[in-house]
């Protein structure tokens, strides 16, 4: 047996993430890779999470940077105008060093390019939830 892999924690209420990415493939990819630590709300356009109000319970942000109606920079900015205070995660096919200093001027803590690897995502969204093992190594979603 794997000992890097520990169960989801049990006690008390996963931590609530928000995911807002307009392809519905990696959105879903995305939603299973954190489903199992977390509670995940899926959202497949800004205006889609923006129609509901905004919840102060959620533990992290995890955006798309382009999608139609606005940015993922938009997007956490909109959050934060609603009060929001936590931290966000930024996913792009356009990564670049000036995008990751607008960002991280913005607001978000992480830039993650795509494609994705799974282990970034889920180190990163543990990391900024408090989700860490003692070890400093991400809870498995294996």
């Amino acid at each position: 047996m794997n000992s890097n892999i520990v169960p989801p924690r049990t006690e008390g209420p996963r931590p609530r993430i928000v995911l807002v990415e307009d392809d519905p493939g990696v959105r879903r990819s995305i939603q299973l890779l954190l489903q199992r630590n977390y509670d995940v709300r899926s959202y497949a356009s800004s205006a889609a999470l923006l129609a509901e109000p905004a919840p102060a319970d959620v533990a992290c942000l995890v955006t798309d940077y382009r999608m139609a109606e606005m940015d993922g920079l938009e997007v956490l900015r909109a959050f934060r105008a609603c009060g929001w205070t936590g931290p966000a995660i930024l996913i792009t096919a356009y990564y670049s060093p000036e995008l990751v200093e607008r960002a991280r001027r913005e607001g978000c803590d992480i830039v993650l390019d795509k494609p994705l690897r799974e282990h970034a995502l889920v180190e990163a969204v543990a990391q900024l939830t408090g989700r860490l093992r003692p070890n400093g190594k991400a809870f498995s979603t294996a």
